[in-house]
């Protein structure tokens, strides 16, 4: 166990809820800017745990730039293109303005307006081919699932004469890594580092590093982790908190909580101090261990710490007291939460859902649900599934085909999740009659399930399953089944 001064107010966190997050980079880079102790000991004073500060004060907003007003009058004007109205000011829009424009866009969605605005761009007398604006194009056709776009991108920088850099090949790696084949795009992430080795003005940087460490975590692949922490410590670059956050972070995924442990004490012997992405993540991979008496400790270095606590700190500890059905723990956290002014998430009432389904409060998790569908204008398909399961894990499967059909028609739209979860209680509960009337509302809504969908449906069995009402060795594929009366 680690001592208190291991656990102290500089202690790491991260949380499986939350990705631990790239590290600022520069201006021409992708971005610009064992049992636990009772409930009481989280709720016995004022504050809750451990009597932590009281809700800090938000700092008013700063006043938006000139730049950032000049973007917001832009996207203002409706009614016409936007390259029309680039063409209206075209007196005053620069390469700063085209840069904030490509940035609020991408959050939109709206990557074909980018590349619009990119071309309107390139006409221009002051426009000069820039490694910054290349960056930013690629990252986020990335974020957007276009690594063709992104990589068209990449050949025209060379093509305009600029000279790829770091914060390029750095960009370009993000942009395969947001790929939805991510064995394919870790492969692809790997060469294009070997490749920045072989060049000197793309050597990789801290931010590389950082990057595939992160990627490698999500993975859960160890193994390259730790070669490319190796790889790091034999270089010239120097790891900062987010590349030991990235390290633990993969350890803690795998459960090795030594390692984790190991690595923390690495980081602060280098006089780095651990941030809220650390504590998170230890907070996290503690709770999943059920090692909750350290889980609390870190809690209350956190609390102590100049670092504050965020939603996902909340969220994680209500899972993973709900997962060891810890109710009354659950809700001391909860409690804490809202006592220091924070606003629960769809995360939050989910993993509370989940822990009343584990605890054998269905009612209690009902009552909640039916809560978030009056209160929330948008109800997420994932609150719905929690709702269900909670009642597929109390073998109420007639209860959860009721209330399939009750959001449905409050325009709640289910998704492959939902049906998977729903084939695989009905299978289970041997309700037949309840499935085949499952498979009749997929054909109504238009999902067609196909062979993956029944094998990942009936994977907790250990072996495929026949589908219902289908002799052994059918020839009728699922496909055909889905459409079936």
């Amino acid at each position: 166990m680690l001592s208190n001064s291991a656990l102290s107010p500089s202690l790491p966190s991260s949380s499986f809820l939350l990705p631990a997050p790239l590290p600022p980079q520069p201006t021409s880079a992708v971005r610009v800017p064992a049992k636990t102790r009772t409930a009481a000991r989280l709720s016995s004073s004022p504050g809750g745990a451990g009597g932590g500060p009281k809700p800090r004060r938000r700092k008013p907003p700063s006043p938006p730039s000139e730049a950032e007003e000049v973007v917001r009058l832009l996207l203002r004007k409706s009614g016409e293109p936007l390259v029309a109205t680039l063409g209206k000011y075209v007196r005053i829009v620069r390469t700063e303005h085209c840069f904030l424009l490509f940035e609020e866009l991408g959050k939109r969605d709206q990557w074909l307006q980018c590349l619009e605005v990119f071309r309107w761009m390139q006409k221009q007398r002051w426009y000069i081919a820039d490694n910054g604006i290349y960056s930013k194009l690629i990252s986020v056709m990335g974020k957007k699932g276009q690594t063709r776009m992104a990589m068209w991108l990449f050949s025209e920088m060379r093509n305009s004469g600029c000279k790829p850099d770091s914060s390029v090949y750095n960009a370009l790696i993000t942009a395969h890594l947001h790929s939805r084949d991510k064995v394919k795009a870790l492969a692809k992430a790997s060469a294009y580092f070997d490749k920045m080795k072989g060049m000197e003005r793309c050597q990789p940087n801290i931010v590389t590093y950082n990057i595939l460490l992160r990627a490698y975590a999500q993975a859960g692949d160890v193994k390259q982790v730790e070669a490319l922490f190796k790889d790091l410590e034999d270089s010239i670059v120097s790891p900062d908190t987010y590349t030991y956050n990235g390290v633990m972070d993969a350890y803690g995924k795998n459960g090795m909580i030594k390692e984790m442990e190991t690595v923390l004490l690495r980081m602060k012997s280098n006089q780095l101090k651990p941030d809220v992405i650390t504590f998170n993540l230890l907070i996290d991979s503690y709770g999943k261990k059920q090692a909750f008496e350290k889980m609390e400790q870190v809690f209350k270095s956190l609390l102590r710490s100049k670092e504050k606590p965020t939603l996902p700190t909340f969220n994680s500890m209500i899972s993973n007291y709900g997962k060891a059905r810890l109710r009354e723990n659950a809700e001391a956290v909860f409690r804490k939460m809202t006592c220091m002014g924070f606003k629960p998430s769809y995360v939050t009432y989910e993993s509370l859902i989940t822990v009343y389904g584990l605890c054998d409060c269905v009612s209690r998790a009902r009552q909640m649900f039916d809560e978030i569908l009056e209160t929330r204008k948008e109800v997420q398909a994932s609150t719905l599934n929690a709702m269900l399961d909670a009642y597929c894990i109390n073998g109420l499967p007639t209860e959860a085909d009721r209330l399939l059909d009750a959001a449905s028609e409050k325009g709640l739209v289910p998704n492959a999740s939902t049906y998977k979860l729903l084939y695989k209680a009905y299978t289970k509960a041997n309700e037949k009659e309840l499935l085949n009337n499952l498979l009749k509302k997929m054909d109504r809504q238009g999902v067609v399930p196909n062979k993956k969908f029944f094998l990942e449906a009936l994977e907790a069995f250990g072996s495929p399953q026949t589908e219902p009402n289908e002799p052994e060795n059918s020839p009728r594929s699922p496909r055909i089944l889905a459409g079936t009366s």
